[in-house]
């Protein structure tokens, strides 16, 4: 890891006072009648009258082409109005001046007035969060303070997404939502052990509007993109826009006090502002999806935030939302995420992938009794592929897997020396 990454980032929830940011049929055949046959009289025509008919015959024929063309052309007008209507249908609120070709929402970009169509719509599925935390001094006394920061709804039922470290710790827990109504006391569901990302579940929840989960893999430098969150942990929905400035990431992240430490890896970084309280906020492309998770920003600068692929995060809501547990899915092995630099190190020929190694003599890659164990991998195996997808390219080996559920199977594409092959591995529940 470079020094430039490993530059101290903050948490981008902020302990009050909160401190300003620096720097998806045949027809019924009917018998023949026959006219009777009369002798049938020889008419002699006039030149005149046989002019008149065949002048005849070409204006009727003219008219039924014409009736013919604008028949096929009310089909057609009628067809596209029924297939923009269908589109609007299914996304209500959504300028179509903004639509433009691609396979999916991150081929988007933000045109005049969308990002205001964006954010309304977005908006209403995202909640401001207060907590109080107790804490005790080395001489026993007990002191409570109180933090900020923000959550998305993802199910009508009041499940919210959020970050970790907004929550953790905390002996209440209470949300806002944008039209001002306020819920106390959440249930924390639970708390992802290996990223920074927690659930909470509103009781008694109705009709709540749960936003559109987009898909990290596609997003790309330069992608434009709008953060929405409680900024500072006073100013509520509050929107900024920016692009994606890089992906894959790696940084250590600090509460504001510096204290507190942990690892983050492959980040969506943006220049879009993020600031204190911002936390757990939803990154948002033009299509109005979800692509990530706000949740630090760097303390020197005040256009480099991070953001956790929403790809990371969405077995475990598949698992919340389909039998209520929280649970995040693992393979059970370390690895060294390859690019140009770590493959030289290594001298590997195979620039990218997960290399499932440990510098260690003592240990394994592989945890005995693991998805990858039972799978047949082994130390220095290279993991190229998951379904199909390039690791490296589309995110990191841990990234691709937090897409999946606890019990699912996946395909994994392995280089073992010089040799390439395919395994499956059905995914094992992460313990500590």
């Amino acid at each position: 890891m470079s020094e430039e990454e490993q530059a101290k980032v903050e948490s981008a929830t902020e302990v009050q006072p909160v401190l300003p940011a620096e720097p998806e049929i045949k027809a019924e055949e009917k018998p023949e009648v026959k006219a009777e046959e009369k002798p049938v009289e020889k008419v002699e025509t006039k030149p005149a009258e046989k002019e008149e008919k065949k002048a005849k015959k070409s204006e009727k024929k003219t008219t039924s082409s014409v009736i013919n063309f604008f028949s096929v052309l009310t089909f057609i007008i009628g067809l596209s109005a029924l297939g923009l209507s269908i589109y609007n249908y299914s996304n209500p609120g959504i300028s179509t001046t903004r639509i433009s070709l691609g396979t999916d929402g991150n081929s988007l970009n933000f045109t005049e007035g969308s990002i205001a169509d964006v954010a309304n719509q977005v908006s209403s599925s995202v909640v401001s969060i207060t907590t109080e935390i107790r804490t005790q001094s080395w001489t026993g006394s007990e002191s409570t303070s109180k933090a900020a920061g923000t959550g998305f709804i993802i199910s009508e039922s009041g499940y919210i997404m959020t970050n970790k470290h907004v929550v953790e710790g905390a002996k209440k827990v209470n949300i806002t939502l944008s039209n001002g109504d306020t819920y106390k006391d959440v249930k924390i569901v639970g708390i992802d052990p290996l990223n920074d990302s927690a659930i909470l579940k509103v009781d008694n929840a109705k009709d709540f509007k749960p936003v559109k989960l987009g898909d990290s893999k596609t997003i790309h430098i330069g992608e434009q993109v709008i953060v929405i969150g409680n900024a500072l942990g006073e100013y509520s929905n509050s929107v900024t826009a920016g692009i994606i400035s890089g992906t894959g990431r790696d940084l250590y992240a600090s509460d504001s006090n510096g204290s507190n430490y942990e690892r983050l890896t492959d980040m969506i970084q943006t220049d879009a502002a993020i600031n204190g309280g911002n936390s757990g906020g939803p990154i948002v492309n033009a299509a109005g999806e979800v692509i990530g998770i706000a949740t630090a920003y760097a303390s020197s600068s005040q256009t480099v935030g991070f953001a956790i692929p929403i790809g990371s995060v969405k077995g475990i809501i598949k698992s919340v939302l389909e039998n209520g547990k929280y649970e995040r899915a693992v393979l059970g092995v370390s690895y060294v995420q390859l690019n140009a630099e770590t493959a030289e190190e290594y001298r590997l020929s195979t620039k990218l992938g997960a290399y499932l190694h440990t510098d260690s003599k003592y240990s394994t890659a592989i945890s005995k009794g693991g998805s990858a164990d039972k799978a047949g991998l082994k130390d220095d195996d290279i993991i190229t592929e998951v379904n199909g997808i390039k690791i490296g390219v589309n995110g990191s080996l841990g990234t691709l897997i937090g897409e999946y559920k606890v019990g699912e199977t996946v395909s994994l594409t392995v280089i073992r020396g010089d040799k390439s092959m395919v395994v499956n591995a059905v995914l094992q529940a992460y313990e500590d």
